[in-house]
């Protein structure tokens, strides 16, 4: 390959990586640019931080107007954190059958497992509603846990049945050999492996579950509301006047702890998300 080719061939790499990054990443930008610009100057729209205040902050985090956000911040954690463990803990198991074991009516469940991932939500607005109303559970963390289960378990599976299946059988019949039953090689032999997988899955659960607004706007109130509802829910200073900067300086504190969780964990995403990219 000559020099020029190589060259053309970096620079057109680094652009579509560049362009990639600017689609992603300008939104967020520019949500934090009118976070920290003072409301007045709103629909300013200079590229670059101009007029900056912590207003927008305080008026996003305060309860004067009816807006108790941290407290939304408490219910997403709670709602996202109950709901992820539960989806691994189901998932895990359903994911090392469907990769690793012959059973009777395994593609039934694996159809199942594809059309529950497929049905469309709205669809399930209205009935449960209306179960959650007879059996009085509106308002309560269990009415949000539930069905965000359902729809973060589907991709939890997929997720860890791709890896499962990637996994050498050769580690688990070594420990076999040496003694080790079927539950004691999966604990000690398979579960270590899965690792990146596992937190992989639970990130993609959690971020999921954290953004999730169509059910949590019906089953919700004031006392449960996750982060996206009360945004939804600000109010202004009067009832003609939208605040869209402290919507903006809440957008930005919602982000928070999913860039913190990320950076955190990031090695292990990336070990999940290349995992089977390269067999062994």
């Amino acid at each position: 390959m000559t020099t020029g080719k190589r060259i053309r061939q970096w620079a057109g790499n680094y652009l579509a990586v560049i362009l990639i990054l600017v689609w992603g990443l300008a939104p967020f930008y520019w949500m934090t640019v009118t976070a920290f610009r003072a409301s007045s100057n709103t629909f300013d729209t200079t590229p670059w931080f101009t007029h900056v205040t912590l207003q927008n902050f305080q008026d996003a985090l305060a309860t004067d107007r009816g807006n108790n956000f941290l407290a939304a911040i408490g219910n997403s954690l709670i709602i996202g954190a109950a709901t992820t463990l539960t989806a691994l803990a189901v998932g895990v198991f359903t994911a090392y059958a469907l990769a690793r074991l012959d059973f009777p009516g395994k593609g039934f469940v694996t159809g199942i497992i594809l059309a529950a991932s497929m049905f469309p939500g709205i669809a399930l607005v209205t009935p449960l509603f209306q179960l959650f109303s007879d059996i009085g559970w509106i308002g309560t963390y269990q009415a949000l846990i539930i069905p965000n289960i359902s729809f973060v378990l589907p991709l939890t599976v997929y997720t860890l049945t791709s890896f499962f299946r990637d996994l050498p059988w050769e580690l688990e019949e070594a420990a076999r050999v040496d003694g080790a039953t079927r539950g004691q090689a999966f604990r000690k032999v398979i579960l270590p492996l899965a690792t990146p997988a596992l937190f992989t899955s639970a990130i993609l659960a959690f971020v999921a579950t954290w953004n999730e607004f169509m059910l949590s706007n019906q089953l919700s109130n004031t006392r449960t509301e996750p982060v996206t509802v009360a945004i939804a829910r600000f109010t202004g200073p009067s009832a003609f006047e939208y605040p869209y900067a402290a919507t903006m300086a809440a957008g930005t504190l919602v982000t928070i702890p999913l860039v913190i969780m990320v950076l955190i964990f990031q090695k292990w995403i990336v070990s999940g998300l290349t995992a089977g990219g390269v067999k062994s």
